[in-house]
């Protein structure tokens, strides 16, 4: 049996590497990997503020603002209409959430691949020495428990 999706369904967006993204679901996933950026703060295509920070928060609340302030940035999505997914020359991909004149441009700094890489090493790393470290807690009280007292 075969189930031809409706002649009025459009397909699922694609976009790769640029494009521009209006499902704040969509936004949420590209932008909750970001862990250390450079960000600009661009109001009528003028530069008002620059700086690096942590994207510490990305979420979606009408009631909520999106803040940047002491290396800390919790990303409201519904502060902003689209983001624009775009590539540097160096063919970098940046993130530009736009709310009428008003961009934040975030460039991440750090490989979020990267870092996920290494945060599965260390907890491999980290079982591996707990096991070795309770297998001879274990060796120890076997080895006590055969000593006479």
């Amino acid at each position: 049996m075969r189930h031809d999706p409706s002649p009025t369904q459009l397909p699922a967006p694609c976009i790769i590497d640029t494009g521009i993204v209006v499902n704040k679901l969509d936004m949420h996933r590209l932008l909750a990997d970001l862990h250390q950026v450079r960000y600009l703060h661009i109001q009528d295509e003028r530069l008002q503020s620059q700086g690096e920070g942590y994207v510490l928060e990305v979420f979606a609340d009408p009631n909520r603002a999106t803040l940047v302030a002491n290396r800390a940035i919790y990303l409201n999505l519904y502060s902003f209409d689209y983001l624009e997914l775009k590539q540097s020359p160096e063919s970098e991909c940046y993130f530009d959430l736009v709310q009428d004149s008003r961009r934040l441009r975030l460039i991440p700094i750090s490989n979020s691949l990267q870092e996920r890489c290494t945060a599965k090493f260390n907890a491999a790393a980290l079982d591996a020495v707990v096991d070795q470290v309770l297998s001879g807690k274990w060796d120890l009280q076997i080895d006590e428990d055969d000593e006479p007292f």
